[in-house]
């Protein structure tokens, strides 16, 4: 750990909201929030402050917040859009530093120790990025700033969303006085879950564990949660002392193990094995469509699945190994329709789930005698081409048209909801 590393961890405050606040000046001064406007029962993802200020909450349901707040302004989310401001944010760090690390849509990392010799100070760089983004982007920033990347992330989460200028440097010089006087639940990572854990062992502040020799930390946390508890206690016990040697990385995704989608349902709607077979076939053309994207093959097919009718719950997660490496979708549907068949217990779908792994480089690939696989290959991958430039919606499975079919809902969304 190099305690003379500066680093930032920037946060676009009520980023959805912002970023439609500022595509609607009509709305400036109304309270507004990001939802589903034609879902009452849907929860709101982003409200911005003024509608904070009249009670509304993040996760909260739209219509229990237009009770609060009548004259709220609840809009559609568009994810794509989001996503874009999210990368244009980015490109203003990199002209600041070459390490940015993104930890959400909202929030990245900057390593800027080398950077201020050239753009000033850290309060000074952290001033610039703030509008650079609301000048860009409308949106407003908040800035922590620290020696280690825990300290930045508790800097912001705990002091610079609280004050006005949105900036504060939280370092071992303040540390003590600051940070540690706080409640336990402040801390990264620590939930719900913890916090009753250690507000059990008498640790009701962050001070308490930092203030504690790791040893008898360790001693205490084991009795309570057990032997298996000491990385637990040394990671906790870190974080409150701001010790954190990870570095900010511009890339931090190793080499792929598998390529997944699944699925969430409303049971109600899928019982019958015709109607789950749709979703399952859907599934394998994303999984297949997104391995071929990648250059990557997979020997083994995983299927799993949540079943429920309300009284019963059952679910399974099993696997199969295929004769050879594949990305070709009408085979690893074949293995997943068997693997599902094989081990549904017939009560109504709430979850389905497919997975490719094993994976191996798919610039060469078995070919066999009964079956043209490279002219099965070619045919996938015009289909790619096709989606990759008119939207996933441009070519689909006519089974997909069905009422029992998702993905052209799911065509029209990232993650879930609206472009």
């Amino acid at each position: 750990m190099s305690p003379e590393r500066t680093i930032f961890l920037v946060d676009g405050q009520s980023f959805y909201a912002s970023v439609e606040k500022a595509a609607h000046p009509e709305y400036r001064d109304r309270p507004v929030a990001v939802g589903d406007p034609e879902r009452k029962s849907g929860i709101i993802l982003a409200a911005c402050p003024l509608a904070k200020s009249k009670g509304v909450t993040t996760a909260e349901r739209i219509g229990e917040a237009l009770v609060k707040c009548p004259d709220l302004v609840v809009i559609r989310p568009r994810m794509q859009r989001y996503i874009t401001i999210s990368l244009l944010i980015t490109e203003i760090f990199e002209s600041i530093t070459d390490q940015v690390e993104p930890y959400s849509i909202d929030e990245q990392f900057l390593d800027v120790t080398g950077s201020v010799g050239t753009f000033g100070s850290p309060d000074e760089i952290a001033r610039s990025i703030q509008q650079r983004i609301q000048l860009s982007t409308g949106v407003w920033s908040r800035v922590g700033i620290g020696p280690t990347k825990i300290l930045a992330k508790m800097a912001t989460d705990n002091f610079s969303k609280k004050r006005p200028e949105g900036i504060f440097q939280l370092d071992y010089r303040n540390i003590e006085n600051e940070l540690w006087p706080l409640p336990v639940h402040h801390m990264f990572m620590v939930g719900s879950r913890m916090t009753k854990h250690f507000m059990y062992m008498g640790l009701q502040t962050i001070g308490d564990i930092a203030r504690m020799p790791l040893a008898d930390f360790k001693k205490r946390l084991r009795q309570r949660m057990g032997k298996q508890s000491d990385i637990q206690a040394e990671y906790y016990w870190q974080t409150a002392r701001g010790i954190d040697p990870s570095p900010v990385v511009s890339s931090i995704r190793g080499n792929l193990k598998s390529v997944s989608h699944g699925k969430a349902l409303r049971s109600s709607l899928y019982r019958k094995l015709p109607d789950i077979e749709v979703v399952l076939l859907e599934l394998v053309v994303e999984v297949c469509r997104r391995a071929r994207r990648l250059g990557y093959q997979g020997r083994v097919v995983s299927v799993g699945a949540a079943e429920t009718d309300g009284e019963r719950s059952s679910g399974f997660g099993r696997q199969t190994t295929l004769q050879h490496p594949t990305s070709l979708t009408h085979e690893v549907a074949e293995a997943a329709r068997k693997l599902f068949e094989d081990n549904w217990k017939g009560l109504p779908v709430s979850h389905l789930y497919i997975s490719l792994t094993q994976l191996s480089d798919d610039s060469t690939y078995q070919l066999t005698l009964f079956e043209d696989r490279a002219e099965a290959y070619d045919i996938e991958r015009a289909t790619d081409g096709i989606k990759d430039r008119y939207g996933s919606g441009a070519i689909m499975r006519a089974s997909s048209l069905l009422a029992s079919g998702v993905a052209k809902e799911r065509s029209e969304q990232i993650g879930g909801h609206y472009k």
